[in-house]
């Protein structure tokens, strides 16, 4: 080795390890004998030694033992070692390495005799300067921010120490290759390829830009600098990158048409003291953003760089042709398309090499082996296609909205506050669903969403005087939502959990949010939503009696059961019409049931477990206002009977889903997979689609079949329960219970009826079990309430056949994956 460092003149590189040291010495070394300084070693160089460059004892030291091993002479010293970020902030590392390592390192390299030192700088400690102005060596210095700060005080250390060795300051562009580019662009490719919000704004100049340089150019740079090293003054500055500039909305523009096809990629400008503060808030609240939807990482556009995005970078580079006779041979414009091809060909490998943290549906393609780029492409044209298919919807809904601004005027509202509510719903709406008519606007379905559900929420609020401002209110909110949201393509959803994954949950025979599963549901919802729409004309005062065959209101009053007990202290306690209120929810679970495809049950479990929580606590809601009927207000309500039967038949078929979609969360958590998001916007899932499934073009007779009957059966143990729970409902007819003992008859059937129904879906058949305590308690309670021998014989006989009739199991049809193991 020290025979053919003699025959080679030696070149002495810093930071020889990084990317750029690795790349020089590939090509220097057939020429130079390759000296690495550096903390790691570098495998190109001929020999490397370990230099901390922030210890003044490490560079003497690593210098001691090349001088020791190779004498006094270096032909050239290429000093790359430094240190950067994007935070925009001071680190004690600027100061440390850039300016002061600098120092001492010239210091230390006064005992060789060193033919040229060549500092590799950045242009951008220059004034920055307007489109239409180039950059020269003799622009004023004046960075704009840290980085280049540390820069400009590293050139004033070396001009202070370089002492008897020659220098050449070498202001180089931002760099890029065919697979990295520095990060100001390779973020903004990244953002134009997730379509982010940032990829369609701007703070500054669309105009101004900044000049690149590619590596192979900056190889041959450096090359040629190293051999005209006697040429060159000894105190020389060169600025080197390309010889034109792209402007932002240019570099917009060829990016947006390189991935995607589109001519023109819109950027709008957004002003200064907009665009800052939103920068700044969003930096201060990354650490209570969930990392879920993060990942931690701190956004990368900062405050500082919203003040830089006019700055404007066109270097003259007419000294360093002259000197060095040097052209760059690329430029950004064409290198962008290969650039981007490898994005495209490994988006998980372009990210990680350009230090830009996977997005999630990319992370998950890696794990599943598919490729990103085409899983992307796919989704788009799928997604394209469904907005094509349903943009009628949002055109509806720019229709309701000019219905809603009319519509207080045609119908007589007789309420200013309603009037005022639905003209600002009809504008809102205007502005929202014009937004939707683009199918990147999904957020704007979502904020039409929540127009509609005002819409449908106002009446109440309101109590809207006027039994049409109440319908209008209904009908008119009802639409906007399912337009908006339950319209094709389904907004919110992840791309990755859209195209890949089952349709049928891993070791389950069926799926539970097919539509024949959801079909009963929706229509028990409509049964709910027409009765608690009546009750509640009642409540505003729309209609002056309601329907009522068999019970009558209590001492001599001339209402009825039912008006009795909507009118009664426990419904007016609430601020609106309660009745209305549950027309609300039964309107919103069948508007949830109506949305998202089949495979909901992972691409939208947030939408289940709301399905779910519609149905099961609001439907023990439901049978505890049925339970405290007769035994605050005295008397039945026929309708309210027919509404809660309603709701809880409702329970049996929704707890399928609920399963399925906690199985999946639960699965995918144990995988390593970020829960809250998934939560959100669905994930992808072992196992294989199954094609699509063509419900509906079974027989009628099959269909109403699997309707009923999917993944609910009624066990004979369990038929046998209902008439016990009926019979415990009626002793005050059948056995002339009163008082405390018909109450507890009462409580302990009604909560039978509740527990047997819901144990009819195979997969809450456990709950029968809770069968058993109420059993018990029928075994107890007419003893503490000092019931009559009937009623004692009647409660004994109830809790032993409850108990009895709870321990079988009946017989499970289908397999729940997991869940088997817990129906037991």
């Amino acid at each position: 080795m020290a025979q053919q460092a003699a025959e080679k003149r030696i070149v002495l590189i810093t930071g020889a390890s990084g990317g750029v040291g690795s790349a020089l010495c590939e090509v220097l070394k057939k020429d130079y004998h390759l000296i690495g300084l550096d903390l790691t070693p570098c495998e190109s160089a001929h020999e490397s030694y370990e230099c901390d460059f922030t210890s003044k004892d490490s560079i003497s030291l690593a210098l001691y033992k090349i001088h020791e091993k190779h004498g006094g002479h270096i032909a050239c010293v290429i000093h790359l070692a430094a240190y950067y970020d994007f935070s925009g902030e001071d680190n004690p590392l600027y100061e440390a390495l850039n300016v002061k390592g600098t120092a001492d390192f010239l210091t230390e390299l006064q005992r060789f005799d060193v033919d040229h030192f060549i500092y590799s700088s950045t242009m951008l400690i220059h004034r920055a300067g307007v489109p239409g102005e180039k950059i020269t060596e003799d622009t004023p210095i004046e960075p704009g921010w840290t980085y280049p700060q540390s820069k400009a005080d590293a050139e004033e250390a070396i001009r202070s120490h370089h002492g008897k060795i020659p220098y050449t300051l070498l202001r180089m562009a931002g760099l890029y290759d065919d697979h990295t580019a520095v990060p100001t662009l390779s973020y903004q490719i990244a953002r134009i390829y997730e379509r982010q919000f940032k990829s369609w704004v701007y703070s500054g100049d669309k105009m101004a830009g900044q000049a690149f340089l590619h590596k192979d150019d900056m190889v041959s740079l450096f090359t040629e600098l190293v051999e005209k090293r006697h040429e060159v003054p000894k105190e020389n500055v060169l600025l080197a990158g390309e010889d034109s500039v792209m402007g932002y909305q240019a570099l917009q523009n060829r990016i947006g048409h390189l991935i995607y096809g589109e001519r023109e990629w819109n950027t709008i400008e957004i002003p200064e003291y907009v665009a800052k503060p939103g920068a700044w808030l969003e930096e201060k609240t990354e650490p209570v953003v969930p990392d879920a939807f993060d990942h931690g990482e701190k956004p990368f556009i900062k405050p500082f760089m919203i003040d830089l995005s006019s700055d404007h970078y066109d270097l003259n580079l007419s000294r360093v042709k002259e000197q060095l006779n040097w052209r760059p041979q690329h430029h950004i414009y064409d290198a962008l398309e290969r650039l981007i091809d490898n994005l495209k060909k490994d988006p998980p490998g372009w990210y990680k090499a350009n230090g830009i943290t996977l997005p999630d549906w990319m992370q998950t393609a890696k794990e599943k082996e598919v490729n990103a780029n085409a899983i992307r492409e796919k989704h788009e044209d799928h997604y394209r296609d469904a907005h094509s298919n349903f943009i009628w919807a949002h055109f509806m809904n720019i229709g309701l909205a000019f219905w809603l601004l009319t519509a207080p005027f045609l119908l007589g509202y007789e309420s200013r506050a309603m009037t005022i509510s639905d003209m600002g719903s009809g504008l809102a709406l205007l502005v929202f669903a014009g937004l939707s008519l683009s199918w990147r606007m999904s957020q704007a379905r979502w904020a039409a969403g929540i127009v509609g559900f005002w819409v449908l929420s106002a009446p109440l609020v309101f109590w809207a005087p006027t039994a049409g401002a109440y319908l209008n209110g209904t009908l008119v909110g009802m639409l906007i939502i399912a337009f908006a949201v339950c319209s094709r393509p389904t907004p919110g959803v992840s791309l990755i959990a859209a195209e890949t994954g089952p349709n049928i949950p891993p070791g389950w025979e069926f799926n539970p949010s097919s539509w024949v599963q959801r079909m009963p549901i929706i229509l028990l919802a409509f049964v709910g939503f027409f009765i608690s729409r009546y009750l509640c004309a009642f409540q505003l005062g729309h209609i002056d009696a309601v329907w009522e065959p068999f019970f009558a209101g209590g001492g001599g009053d001339p209402k009825n059961g039912t008006e009795e007990i909507i009118t009664s202290e426990v419904s007016e306690a609430w601020p609106v019409p309660d009745a209305g209120l549950g027309a609300m929810t039964y309107a919103l679970e069948i508007l949830t049931g109506l949305m998202g495809s089949t495979r909901r049950w992972r691409t939208m479990p947030w939408l289940v477990m709301l399905f779910g929580i519609m149905i099961v606590p609001l439907g023990v809601v439901s049978i505890f206002f049925i339970i405290i009927q007769p035994i605050v207000i005295g008397t039945w309500c026929t309708l309210c009977l027919v509404g809660a039967a309603a709701m809880l038949i409702q329970i049996p078929y929704s707890l399928d889903e609920l399963v399925a979609t906690t199985e999946f969360l639960w699965r995918r958590k144990k995988q390593g997979r970020p829960l809250l998001r998934i939560f959100f916007t669905g994930d992808t899932d072992t196992g294989a689609w199954e094609g699509d499934e063509r419900e509906f073009e079974r027989g009628p007779i099959t269909v109403f079949k699997d309707m009923i009957a999917g993944g609910v059966t009624l066990p004979w143990n369990l038929a046998l329960c209902i008439p016990v729970g009926v019979w415990l409902m009626s002793t005050r007819l059948t056995l002339g219970t009163e008082g405390s003992t018909a109450n507890a008859d009462h409580v302990v059937g009604a909560l039978v009826l509740t527990v047997v129904v819901t144990a009819t879906a195979e997969s809450g058949r456990m709950a029968r079990y809770a069968l058993v305590p109420l059993g018990l308690a029928l075994f107890t309670t007419p003893f503490l309430l000092g019931a009559p021998l009937v009623s004692v014989v009647s409660s004994l006989l109830c809790g032993a056949l409850l108990i009895g009739l709870s321990l079988r199991k009946g017989h499970i049809r289908a397999s729940y994956g997991k869940w088997d193991k817990f129906i037991v």
